[in-house]
């Protein structure tokens, strides 16, 4: 069938083709225009395209037309593969591309179209690695948008608008998966879900090398394809875009309008663009007799997915969801089987039918996104500013400003003394105008809190209440701010200051060594990266875990100093990183301190650069893991080895002076035993989530916690024996449902919320937090029994219930089971120590205000317990 639906006719791919057209009729092709056979030696839809391939075909295209396609490069994957995207449009539009695109800025800026304005229409495919129909549809549409002929839907698109097709966002995850598909593949594909070609191997090829999500990194921008793609998608300002996902096998098609809740600052004309998009697809698909829904599961309110972040930078973006084969063939649970090519056809022809509606309707969507950008400059979101202290966090503060400012968002630097909101800044402030056009977008990022609507929030509370679950999507909380650790205010004025760019450095704040040396304040994740480059380098630092001062200077708990005694006589190299990173170094002219411990100390402990091992494969979360190693490795400069979970047992652990177990749910069972040897026998484990679960109680219990029952429940009620119970009663709705419920379950899933904490100011493990204690991330049911005294240390715990919530929804009967329990949490065993965090202190990588607290476990704990 799909060979037909590429010389669809004239009147069949029109936007309102009446039923007489449904038929796939033959076309006329352009000759000139090599095919995907041409190349690869099979159609659309017949073989999973591999990425080298799919990059050789998109060049191809443009070599073979020139005057209507441009490729461009916009980033290369963490593996060397890289990500393109492809111009189209007419001979006479490409003629004047460079003007177009100046035009769409100009209008992005607060301008209106004119007459000789052109929308663009983004077609993106391929986030996931795995959800792989979409790449292939992305080849047939480049192809067929320049090879048919006398085709007006065509020629209408091509001469009304400019379409981008980004066919591969994840490169690298798609390598992933096609090497193990073909790995498996004999004469013929299998249907059946229990083979191997649908049960990928971990930690398969949904993510990026990193394993990241790259549909959640939209504004945290912690990946190369994120930055890339972000970039690119300014330098164009869409006016729609599409990213094409997959979801399991047994679904339809799910396109817009989009399901609750939408966020806050998508406007009401944009929701109604959807239901417009949204009305052509489905005629489209009503001709085709492919089913879908629409309206559900798939929300618009996370700012971090590839609909959301376009959305509240102007554009109507949309995700589209292809039911699976994840292969060739599925079979799904009614007996019906699903193609791998009815999959390439679906995508193919919804992206199509999106630039068909931009194409026809140039002018409404021109002037809907510039009413948009313009009614945001003029004070639509708000007209005050946001303002950010540089005091404390200073290089995370500077980060986040870069990071603001690749989105497009103007961000000014005031260097201090400074004052603003009513107070005094004494090393000056960061400033975001809510007068520009990204002003939403700044919104839905820097407020403390996105709330959901009410009537929304109530609906869940009623589902919960007759033991369904809820249809949060993803997490409710994101304060961009929050998350980096920093102090953000807002009021009604503040000073523009110098504009900060993108891809500047971030300034040091190095002195050169005194007579002493330098100390190194432990005060953000710029200093974190400056110790651990150092030490990779051999050269040597001592970190103390109580404060001092010198010359009215304090320097806090976790300060590290290098003197030029332990370095032969040179600091240079220390000076060259902190230049570099952009960190902070103070000259000390003496080992004299007016207050606090001297370097003799026994509060100073030398370090050195720990060797860090991490439980690899089945059994832990790829996400958990890949953010993990990609903060220490990427945050902290130190490299991380792999190991198999299955070969924890036979492997020689005591080479490893830290062994991080990720986020787990099923680690292998000679794992446990392994890992808690190495710790008593002097090794430093640091577990998050449910790893940290599975070593607490039992034989072999590094940490004397318990996992929590919901409030109510009993972990150790025994169901009664024999053949009859005791007689009740059971008198209202409530009396049924506990009788009913489960006694030994877990609290119910959070959402995901930014919640306050208080830390031990004793520990070494919490230096770095002594002005403000970090807000951590929570997304899940577990809460922890704090330690006793005798067993360990609570480093970390939750704050009271009244003050818990920092920003996000959290169900009340969390909110009161999670106060004063602990978040972070530490306990010798034997000659070593178990640290661990109860929710993933990397998660996404963009929650860098806590690297500080991982950093202590990861860096400083290891010289400690030597």
């Amino acid at each position: 069938m799909f060979r037909h639906l590429l010389g669809l006719t004239a009147a069949a791919l029109m936007f309102a083709a009446p039923a007489s057209a449904q038929s796939f009729l033959e076309g006329t092709f352009d000759a000139d225009i090599p095919t995907l056979a041409q190349l690869a030696g099979h159609r659309s839809g017949e073989q999973i395209t591999r990425p080298d391939v799919v990059i050789d075909y998109m060049e191809e295209l443009a070599q073979a037309a020139p005057d209507r396609m441009r490729l461009v490069q916009y980033a290369t994957s963490w593996e060397g593969r890289p990500l393109v995207y492809a111009v189209i449009s007419s001979r006479e539009n490409m003629a004047r591309i460079d003007a177009i695109q100046a035009d769409m800025q100009r209008i992005a800026s607060g301008g209106a179209p004119g007459p000789d304005s052109v929308p663009v229409t983004w077609l993106s495919y391929g986030v996931h690695g795995n959800e792989i129909s979409s790449s292939d549809a992305a080849l047939a549409l480049a192809y067929h948008l320049l090879a048919a002929q006398g085709d007006e839907l065509v020629d209408t698109i091509l001469s009304q608008s400019v379409v981008i097709i980004d066919p591969m966002q994840n490169p690298d995850g798609r390598a992933r998966f096609t090497n193990s598909y073909y790995q498996q593949l004999g004469i013929a594909p299998s249907p059946n879900r229990a083979t191997a070609g649908h049960d990928e191997p971990w930690p398969g090829g949904r993510f990026n090398h990193y394993l990241f999500d790259l549909n959640r990194d939209w504004f945290a921008l912690t990946q190369p394809e994120t930055q890339g793609k972000v970039a690119a998608v300014r330098d164009w300002q869409p006016v729609v875009l599409v990213d094409a996902h997959e979801m399991g096998g047994d679904e339809t098609y799910f396109f817009p309008p989009s399901a609750d809740p939408f966020n806050p600052y998508i406007t009401a004309a944009q929701r109604q663009k959807q239901v417009v998009l949204g009305r052509n697809i489905a005629g489209w698909l009503d001709r085709l007799g492919v089913p879908y829904f629409t309206r559900e599961v798939f929300d618009a309110f996370y700012p971090g997915y590839g609909d959301t972040w376009p959305t509240l930078n102007g554009s109507i973006a949309m995700t589209f969801e292809q039911s699976s084969s994840r292969g060739l063939v599925w079979e799904r649970r009614n007996g019906e089987l699903l193609t791998y090519a009815e999959g390439v056809r679906n995508h193919f022809v919804t992206t199509l039918a999106t630039a068909e509606t931009v194409a026809r309707n140039p002018s409404m969507f021109l002037a809907d996104y510039a009413s948009y950008r313009r009614s945001a400059a003029d004070g639509a979101a708000g007209s005050g500013w946001f303002v950010i202290d540089l005091a404390d966090r200073r290089w995370n503060a500077e980060a986040l400003a870069r990071r603001l400012a690749h989105q497009g968002i103007a961000v000014g630097k005031v260097n201090g003394p400074a004052s603003a909101c009513g107070r005094s800044y004494p090393q000056g402030y960061l400033s975001v105008s809510m007068r520009q056009p990204t002003a939403r977008l700044i919104r839905s990022l820097l407020d403390d809190d996105i709330a959901l609507p009410a009537d929304f929030i109530e609906g869940q509370e009623d589902r919960r209440a007759i033991d369904l679950p809820h249809e949060i999507y993803d997490t409710t909380a994101w304060s961009v701010g929050q998350m980096s650790g920093l102090d953000v205010a807002q009021c009604s004025s503040a000073s523009a200051g110098t504009a900060v760019v993108a891809d500047s450095p971030i300034p040091a704040l190095a002195s050169a060594p005194g007579a002493f040396g330098v100390a190194v304040p432990w005060t953000d994740s710029g200093q974190v990266r400056l110790v651990g480059e150092a030490l990779k380098a051999g050269i040597v630092g001592r970190a103390t875990d109580t404060a001092f001062a010198i010359g009215g200077r304090e320097f806090p708990r976790g300060t590290v100093v290098f003197t030029l005694a332990d370095n032969d006589g040179s600091l240079d190299g220390l000076l060259t990183l902190a230049n570099a990173i952009g960190a902070e170094t103070v000259a000390l002219e003496s080992g004299w301190v007016d207050e606090g411990p001297n370097l003799g100390s026994d509060s100073f402990v030398r370090l050195s650069a720990p060797t860090i091992a991490m439980v690899w494969d089945d059994g832990v979360s790829p996400l958990s893991t890949g953010s993990a190693r990609y903060v220490i490795e990427q945050r902290f400069g130190l490299p991380v080895a792999p190991i198999r979970s299955g070969s924890i047992a036979s492997a020689d652990l005591s080479d490893w002076d830290v062994i991080v177990v990720a986020d787990s749910y099923d680690l292998p069972s000679a794992a446990r035993p392994a890992l808690a040897d190495y710790v008593s026998d002097g090794g430093v484990l640091v577990a998050f989530g449910g790893a940290l679960g599975s070593f607490a109680g039992g034989d072999d219990a590094l940490f004397s916690t318990r996992a929590e029952t919901v409030l109510g429940g009993d972990p150790d009620e025994e169901e009664a024996e024999g053949e009859t119970a005791p007689g009740t009663a059971i008198e209202s709705v409530d009396d049924y449902r506990n009788a009913i419920a489960d006694p030994t379950r877990r609290p119910d899933t959070l959402p995901g919320a930014l919640l306050n904490t208080e830390v031990d100011p004793e520990n070494f493990l919490a230096a770095g937090y002594d002005g403000s204690a970090p807000t951590v991330f929570a997304d899940g049911s577990l809460i922890l029994t704090p330690l006793s005294l005798t067993d360990g240390v609570n480093v970390v715990r939750y704050a009271a219930a009244d003050e818990l919530v920092a920003s996000g929804y959290v169900w009340d009967e969390n909110r009161r089971q999670m106060a004063f329990k602990p978040y972070m949490l530490a306990q010798p065993s034997g000659r070593g120590l178990a640290i661990g965090f109860a929710h993933d202190p990397s998660v996404r990588g963009y929650m860098d205000g806590l690297d500080m607290l991982l950093a202590n476990a990861v860096i400083v704990a290891p010289s400690r317990v030597r």
